[in-house]
């Protein structure tokens, strides 16, 4: 609700079969709310998820390095999340390598 609130406008989320994410209160929760729209991703289908990517290229940015802290863990993986959010074509490429099509919902 809060990412609708700030960019105010329709929200799609993808989600995998996460038990959590079948129950009956977040189905309610999304027929309540026309702005949200979900998509649910096969049981196992981690490359149709772009966060999949998004968490490789982290991954490969944080490779072979040892943190002092939690802390230094923390602070380099925000950097690179903001790195990512401010560099639109690997997000884009991101869902490109999906293979899937982002269709924005289509207004009643």
């Amino acid at each position: 609700m809060r990412a609708h609130i700030q960019l105010g406008g329709p929200i799609v989320v993808l989600w995998d079969n996460l038990n959590t994410h079948l129950a009956a209160g977040l189905k309610r929760y999304e027929a309540e709310h026309d702005w949200l729209t979900t998509i649910r991703l096969p049981a196992y289908a981690p490359d149709l998820n772009p966060v999949e990517a998004v968490w490789s290229l982290v991954r490969r940015a944080t490779a072979n390095t040892a943190f002092d802290t939690p802390d230094d863990l923390d602070r380099k993986l925000r950097r690179e999340l903001r790195r990512i959010q401010l560099r639109p074509h690997l997000i884009d490429g991101c869902l490109t390598a999906t293979g899937l099509a982002i269709n924005p919902p289509t207004p009643p």
